[in-house]
């Protein structure tokens, strides 16, 4: 690969690099004892994948101290685990709505039944995750310049899969939250159940992950000698900055906090099923 192209076009950072480890070790450390904590096994996805943000630093910092002689193991470690890592985050944020429309008892105002909502959203950024893991080993193997375009083209494909989800999953809890708005069921539960703050940062976490992968697509699109890739400021300004945001944002607001003790333990063993059954048991 290295003999193929330029692994970087510039001198990675590698104080950046320090710098976002350690953020992401900090937000993940907390994830973890939160999901310890209040025995929400749902959000164990958001906990890979700020794993995977974790690692995938360390390896541009090993990037970074080895310019410009780059081995190829740590740039794919990092390319690959920053790549994929927004679709575990993704797969977490799916299904809060679910949930809270089963707290609220909002079928009725929900476009999508809640029995299959969290389960169509998640199958399609599981359909993400692999075409992006997927593309992301066609380049790490690639031997010529068809090979790298296929692996490139695959990866686009899966973030736009991704941002179509994620354009229709946000379309869909406008609308329950709209239609809730002006139930006359949001008068019984407004007074005791902070849905509404909940359902904003979901649209925030739904938003950075938004902009996070048209970013990605764009700089795919333009390919590895593109602007956006031939300048390491956009990685984490579109990217690390964003997807460190969203995970402090679900520690500040950690979904558990809307949920009883009761309704937790029935929709724990609901989510473990649907994601086995989407697969994320093979991952």
């Amino acid at each position: 690969m290295a003999g193929t192209y330029k692994l970087y076009e510039y001198d990675p950072s590698t104080s950046a690099a320090v710098a976002f480890a350690v953020m992401f070790a900090l937000s993940t450390a907390m994830h973890l004892v939160q999901v310890f904590r209040n025995k929400s096994w749902f959000f164990t996805p958001f906990v890979i994948g700020g794993c995977f943000e974790l690692v995938g630093y360390v390896a541009r910092y090993i990037s970074a101290k080895q310019s410009p002689n780059w081995e190829t193991m740590p740039y794919v470690i990092q390319e690959l685990l920053l790549l994929v890592a927004p679709s575990l985050f993704a797969a977490s944020i799916y299904m809060i709505l679910g949930r809270v429309i089963r707290l609220l008892n909002g079928a009725s105002n929900s476009p999508i039944r809640p029995s299959w909502l969290t389960k169509i959203f998640v199958t399609g950024d599981v359909v993400s995750f692999l075409m992006q893991s997927g593309g992301g080993g066609i380049l790490a193997t690639a031997k010529s310049e068809s090979s790298m375009k296929t692996g490139n083209n695959v990866i686009i494909g899966g973030l736009i899969v991704q941002v179509i989800s994620f354009s229709i999953f946000i379309t869909v809890s406008v609308i329950f939250h709209r239609r809730m708005l002006a139930s006359p069921m949001h008068m019984e539960v407004k007074s005791h159940i902070p849905w509404s703050r909940y359902m904003a940062v979901l649209y925030i976490g739904s938003a950075l992950i938004l902009i996070r992968s048209a970013y990605r697509v764009v700089e795919y699109v333009q390919g590895s000698t593109g602007y956006l890739q031939s300048k390491e400021p956009f990685v984490y300004i579109f990217d690390a900055s964003l997807m460190l945001l969203c995970c402090i944002l679900f520690n500040v607001f950690h979904p558990s906090k809307l949920l009883s003790k009761s309704i937790q333990n029935h929709e724990e063993r609901e989510d473990l099923e649907m994601m086995n059954d989407t697969g994320y048991r093979n991952m």
